[in-house]
């Protein structure tokens, strides 16, 4: 046989391999894709990604940059590693809200990494320092106003962009409730008395309820028990937090 006739009986076998193997790259690929959720206008709630059990995760200084840190499953305080996704280029890179890094600045995330799985926080808190006021908002839907306490004069509470990074029942700052802990990058404030929270923020119930609304504390936030309660059933860990002046 010539060697036309027999690339004649070759060339559809190898189109046809050829055309399988793209459909499955394609669908491959459209697989990958679906498992990241898009962060920009979440339609249930801002994207979270959490460290899987047992997995670590590089956090770079940029898309395809240097790594900065890198964090495991678990938080200092033993909670699961939930990561606010505040921006997303090329469907690739997540960044992400870490008390591991300054404050106002980003780490980004590889979304493609087997490590991470995500899910959608359906709240978000804005604090308003001047009106000594949080909000629970479900996009433009204001679900509860609760009145805090804001840092006094010589450690005012830091303003900037934060989630929660644990959910603390029990913690003692409360004659009845624990905290949320919100994640702070940059400085380290004066807290609380043998405070280990390194760069965070609390939110925390205090024993002077009568003092809730008040400029009150070394930089964290006070609430009252029964919105300290509320806010640890509704709101869930990696949901983001903004606080302005």
């Amino acid at each position: 046989m010539s060697s036309e006739p027999r690339l004649l009986l070759v060339l559809p076998l190898f189109l046809g391999v050829l055309a399988a193997s793209l459909v499955l790259r394609a669908q491959d690929e459209a697989a990958s894709a679906a498992e990241i959720p898009a962060a920009a206008t979440p339609p249930n709630g801002s994207l979270v990604a959490h460290v899987k059990r047992g997995r670590v995760v590089a956090v770079r200084s940029e898309p395809n940059g240097r790594v900065l840190t890198s964090l495991g499953s678990r938080t200092e305080f033993g909670s699961e590693q939930a990561l606010s996704v505040v921006r997303e280029r090329r469907r690739r890179w997540l960044g992400v809200t870490t008390p591991h890094l300054p404050n106002g600045r980003l780490g980004w995330i590889d979304a493609r990494s087997r490590a991470l799985r995500y899910s959608r926080a359906p709240v978000e808190l804005e604090i308003d320092l001047s009106r000594r006021q949080l909000l629970v908002r479900r996009s433009h839907q204001v679900l509860r106003r609760v009145r805090v306490s804001i840092g006094r004069a010589g450690s005012p509470t830091p303003t900037g962009r934060f989630a929660v990074t644990d959910k603390l029942p029990g913690a003692g700052y409360s004659s009845v409730y624990g905290c949320c802990v919100l994640a702070l990058s940059g400085t380290q404030p004066n807290l609380l008395p043998g405070w280990s929270g390194g760069n965070r923020l609390a939110l925390h119930g205090t024993r002077d309820q009568r003092s809730v609304g008040g400029r009150a504390s070394a930089g964290c936030l006070h609430a009252r028990d029964g919105d300290l309660r509320h806010l640890m059933n509704v709101v869930p860990l990696g949901a983001p937090v903004r606080i302005h002046a």
